[in-house]
């Protein structure tokens, strides 16, 4: 028996025309998020360099996306829920979009950093209300449809970099790069309004939920942890998993870049098998099962201590991780649809918040333990948050 939730009144049948569409839509709103942050990505050293940055600066200046992404995500939940997510996806992409221009032309770092800071916002704003509207297209297909989008996030990104590769091999500036990108991203996020659903009225009850201090149930809470705890895994690997293979176990450069190669492909491939995944074996068994894939895989690997056990481990890592955001963002959204874009930030700002912070906890412990035993906490995280599944069951009653 299925633990997929189906929307009130509504049987799993087939989609119709408007579901249709609007899966099509939101599809289209996580590949320009991808292709955005790509695209800034991938100009980065050009932009370093034509300002004159050293790292504490860049630093700073990356650091900004960081803190306007989370201060938006907390303030779009409740305007999501107010509001309706179709009314607040199209201008988030259009901000996104757009305010990738104002980096691409700065001239000094405070002017870099207030680009940032809005391009960050653009990005949280636009996290936290398309997964909102895919959660609400999923509850009306009636089965799981959410790994798939963070799928084509990832292909968003390939999109991005592809293009920001390009623009540098053509010597285009950024200025130029960005505004050309921001401009098509901003055209397609309005092209794509008219086929999202269309906002349902807000209707408030009371939960008897236990809530935090904030007013947030504990289950949301502890769905962000482990949104986190994933999110800090991907992290470390982003940062750290070709540097474990070139100095710890000795490999060439381009070995070492294969790493996080491996990592990436195994985590975007399992993503497009997570949805018949989900349907067959439920959200509770998948989550489970992949947490225990990502931390056996990774931990036996760095037990053996060889660069094809890396290399192996690195796969199964990423794809026990590739279904678990998608099952908890979901899982989030449907606990209570009338504030799923309360819930939904802050399951998104602790998961972004473990992708933050997973190089930095990384690198401050192989400090003082050495790099092969700090990658062993995202293995234990991931047994974690195995061990937790049980929290991804639907609410009943």
């Amino acid at each position: 028996m299925s633990e997929y939730p189906t929307a009130p009144s509504r049987t799993a049948t087939a989609p119709g025309t408007a579901e249709q569409r609007a899966r099509g839509a939101v599809t289209t709103y996580f590949v320009i998020a991808g292709a955005a942050l790509a695209t800034w990505t991938a100009r980065i050293p050009a932009i370093k360099q034509r300002i004159g940055l050293d790292e504490a600066s860049l630093s700073v200046a990356l650091m900004a996306v960081a803190a306007g992404s989370v201060l938006a995500m907390q303030a779009v939940g409740p305007l999501t829920d107010r509001f309706g997510s179709a009314r607040v996806v199209p201008p988030a992409g259009v901000l996104m979009s757009l305010s990738m221009v104002v980096p691409g032309f700065a001239g000094n770092l405070p002017t870099l950093i207030v680009g940032l800071l809005v391009f960050g916002a653009g990005h949280g704003m636009l996290d936290v209300s398309m997964n909102t509207h895919a959660v609400g297209v999923e509850r009306r297909y009636g089965r799981p449809i959410m790994s798939t989008f963070h799928a084509t996030f990832s292909f968003g990104g390939l999109l991005g970099s592809g293009v920001g590769a390009l623009a540098a091999r053509l010597a285009l500036g950024s200025g130029a790069n960005f505004t050309i990108v921001g401009v098509a991203l901003a055209l397609v996020s309005l092209a794509a309004r008219p086929a999202l659903l269309p906002p349902e009225p807000a209707r408030r009850g009371e939960s008897s939920a236990p809530t935090s201090p904030r007013g947030i149930p504990l289950v949301i809470v502890f769905l962000g942890v482990l949104g986190f705890c994933c999110s800090l895994g991907e992290g470390s690997m982003n940062d750290w998993s070709s540097v474990y293979l070139r100095d710890e176990l000795g490999t060439s450069p381009a070995v070492a870049a294969i790493g996080f190669a491996v990592f990436s492909a195994t985590m975007t491939v399992f993503r497009l098998l997570g949805d018949r995944l989900s349907a067959r074996f439920g959200p509770v068994a998948l989550v489970r099962g992949c947490g225990a894939v990502a931390g056996l895989g990774l931990g036996g690997a760095l037990l053996l201590h060889h660069p094809a056990a890396a290399l192996v481990g690195y796969g199964l890592f990423g794809a026990g991780l590739s279904c678990i955001v998608p099952q908890v963002f979901s899982a989030a959204g449907n606990r209570d649809p009338e504030r799923s874009g309360r819930d939904l930030a802050q399951v998104s700002t602790l998961a972004y918040s473990g992708l933050l912070a997973g190089p930095v906890v990384i690198g401050f412990t192989a400090h003082w333990v050495g790099l092969g035993v700090a990658l062993g906490i995202p293995a234990v995280l991931a047994l974690f948050i195995a061990l937790s599944a049980p929290a991804l069951r639907p609410r009943t009653g």
